[in-house]
C-alpha cells in the first residue's frame, strides 16, 4: 500500500495593527523618507501590511495560526507528532532553542513529538512541506504541523524605502497527515548559493553583538530577473514529475511578494489571472508566511475545494526556490 500525506487543515493569523499605504508614509515622512500609497502599489500591488505588537512573537502568531488549522482538521496539538516552522524571524537568535519547540510549548504538547525550525526565507514553507511530505512517505511521522511564521517589521530598515514598504507580519499553519489517498503530488526544491547577496541580512553575532548590519538587504532588479525564470522552471519541473499538465491547475498559490512577478509567473505558465490567489495587496511580502496564509483565505472563502489541484511556489533568500503540487 502506497502512502501519501495529505492537507487536511488550514489556518493563519494576522497581527491586529493593519498599517495602510497612506499611514505608513505618513510615518516615514517623519523620518524624511519620501513614499506614497501610489509608488508602492505601482511597484509591489500592496496596499496594506500587518505589524506585530511589540510583545508578540513569530511563535505567538504561529500557535494562532496552528490552532486553526487543528480545529479544521478536527484534531488537537496531542495528536501531532512532528512541527516543523519556517521562518527567518524566529525568537531567538540563530533558532537557539527552535521556534517550533516554543512553538510545542506553547500548544500544550507533552507528547515528546519532534520540532524543528527550516531556513529557506521566502521559499520556507515549500521547503517545509516538502520536508514534512517525506518523512510522512517514509512512515517516520502521521500527522505534522508545518507552520510559516514571520516579524519581517522587525528586521527591515525603516528609513530605506525600496525594502520596507514590502514587508508584513503574519504566520499562516497546514497539518499533513498520513493518507491512503494522494494528497502532495509532488515537491522539487532548489537553491543557488552563488547569488546569496542580493537578498540577505548581512550580520552575524560576535561578542554579544551585531557585527555587520542586522536590517534586510535586497538588490530588488536582481532579485525580480531570477525570480521570474526559476519560478516558471520548477513549476513545470513539479508538473511533469507528478504527470500533471498546466492546464489541469486549479489554483496557483504563489510567495506574495510582489505582483507584478506574480502576474508574470502564471502568464507563463499559461493560467488566467482569475486562477492565481492573490493576498499580497492586504498582507504585503510575509515571507515563509506568505503561501500559508493565501492558502488559508482561499480554502476558508470556498475557492479551493477538496479534489482540486494548487500549485505552491516560491523563491527567497539563499537563493532559494522551489514548489509543491498537492490535491486537496
Amino acid at each position: 500500500m502506497t502512502l501519501y500525506s495529505k492537507i487536511t487543515g488550514t489556518g493563519s493569523y494576522l497581527p491586529a495593527n493593519r498599517v495602510t499605504n497612506d499611514q505608513l508614509a505618513a510615518q516615514l515622512a517623519e523620518k524624511g523618507v519620501e513614499t506614497s500609497n501610489e509608488w508602492i502599489v505601482t511597484r509591489s500591488g500592496i496596499e496594506a501590511r500587518h505589524y506585530a505588537a511589540p510583545d508578540e512573537l513569530s511563535s505567538d502568531l504561529a500557535v494562532h495560526a496552528a490552532r486553526k488549522a487543528l480545529e479544521m482538521a478536527g484534531k488537537t496539538p496531542a495528536d501531532v507528532d512532528l512541527v516543523i516552522v519556517a521562518s527567518s524571524t524566529p525568537d531567538f537568535h540563530g533558532s537557539f532553542p527552535s521556534t517550533a519547540c516554543i512553538v510545542q510549548q506553547k500548544l500544550g504538547m507533552a507528547n515528546g513529538s519532534a520540532a524543528f525550525d527550516v531556513a529557506a526565507v521566502c521559499s520556507g514553507f515549500v521547503y517545509a512541506v516538502s520536508t514534512a511530505d517525506a518523512f510522512i512517505r517514509a512512515g517516520n511521522h502521521k500527522r505534522v504541523l508545518v507552520i510559516g511564521a514571520e516579524v519581517f517589521s522587525r528586521i527591515v530598515d525603516f528609513n530605506d524605502r525600496t525594502t520596507c514598504v514590502l514587508f508584513g507580519d503574519g504566520a499562516g499553519a497546514v497539518l499533513l497527515e498520513a493518507s491512503n489517498e494522494p494528497g502532495i503530488l509532488g515537491a522539487k526544491l532548489h537553491a543557488d548559493g552563488s547569488h546569496a547577496d542580493i537578498l540577505s541580512i548581512p550580520g552575524n553575532l560576535a561578542n554579544g553583538a551585531v557585527a555587520g548590519s542586522g536590517f534586510l538587504h535586497m538588490d530588488g532588479p536582481a532579485v525580480f530577473k531570477l525570480a521570474v525564470s526559476v519560478l516558471e522552471k520548477v513549476a513545470h519541473e513539479v508538473l511533469d514529475h507528478a504527470g500533471v499538465a498546466a492546464d489541469q491547475i486549479d489554483w496557483l498559490v504563489p510567495h506574495q511578494a510582489n505582483i507584478r512577478i506574480m502576474n508574470g509567473t502564471a502568464k507563463k505558465l499559461g493560467l488566467p489571472l482569475e486562477k492565481m490567489v492573490v493576498t499580497v495587496n492586504e498582507h504585503g511580502n510575509t515571507s515563509a508566511a506568505s503561501i500559508p496564509l493565501a492558502l488559508d483565505q482561499a480554502v476558508r472563502d470556498g475557492r479551493i475545494k477538496p479534489g482540486q489541484n494548487v500549485l505552491m511556489e516560491g523563491v527567497g533568500g539563499g537563493f532559494t526556490w522551489g514548489a509543491v503540487l498537492a490535491r486537496m
